[in-house]
């Protein structure tokens, strides 16, 4: 069995985004907040894809000398394909592909042959259609709360029909889906995903840009099980 298990599907996963920490330090950072989080979420942009261009394969390599956290690799890709081995070889636990970059089916399969936990994203306008098709063949779907491509963006509040929807077919088809929900999630916005459905939340600033990042996770967390009691 491998070491470093996602745990159970459907539980409440604080994931900080590296995209949003001291990369000068990055080391440091992530150990940081180890205490306080669940996943490590690394965001992935080609360029491409979207109009930025951040982490790959040697980045998820040397970070996971320094943690045993199940990395959340979040593939912002045009060609996600060909660096799927790439990042499993360099210490990634699951990769997400985006729906958007077509291939969906040969993606995920590709992503599971390798052993990876496989995700699938959806941007903020793309209609939950384009991805109920695939749920019964991934492992967690994320719906993008910002568009992609750049940290500290605020939170679009009208993708939680969509978060309540995949919820809801998620539920009554009796799926291991995690939801995740990635873009402006902080402790004001974190209660609404909560009640939406999504139960992984990523979160970049609301961590990395706060004087004390571990604390600030904490007050994450406690933000969102405060919706769940």
């Amino acid at each position: 069995m491998k070491e470093r298990e996602p745990g159970e599907t459907g539980r409440l996963r604080i994931a900080p985004s590296i995209l949003s920490a001291d990369f000068g330090s990055l080391a440091d950072a992530v150990r940081g907040v180890d205490v306080e989080t669940d996943w490590l979420h690394v965001d992935v942009m080609d360029g491409h894809f979207v109009p930025n261009v951040s982490v790959g394969p040697p980045v998820v390599k040397s970070l996971r000398r320094y943690s045993n956290k199940f990395f959340d690799c979040h593939l912002m890709m045009s060609e996600p394909g060909r660096y799927l081995e790439a990042f499993r070889d360099a210490g990634a636990d699951g990769c997400t592909v985006h729906v958007e970059v077509g291939d969906t089916a040969a993606l995920i399969e590709q992503a599971r042959s390798l052993g990876l936990r496989v995700g699938l994203a959806a941007n903020p306008d793309t209609h939950f259609s384009a991805v109920s098709p695939y749920l019964s063949s991934i492992d967690l779907l994320l719906l993008m709360t910002v568009f992609p491509g750049f940290g500290g963006q605020s939170f679009i509040a009208e993708v939680m029909p969509k978060v309540e929807e995949a919820r809801r077919v998620i539920d009554e088809e009796g799926l291991n889906v995690d939801i995740e929900v990635d873009g402006g999630i902080d402790t004001t916005t974190i209660p609404v995903a909560v009640k939406a459905g999504a139960n992984v939340f990523v979160a970049g600033n609301a961590i990395f840009a706060k004087p004390d990042p571990e604390e600030a996770a904490r007050q994450l967390r406690e933000s969102a099980l405060a919706r769940t009691s």
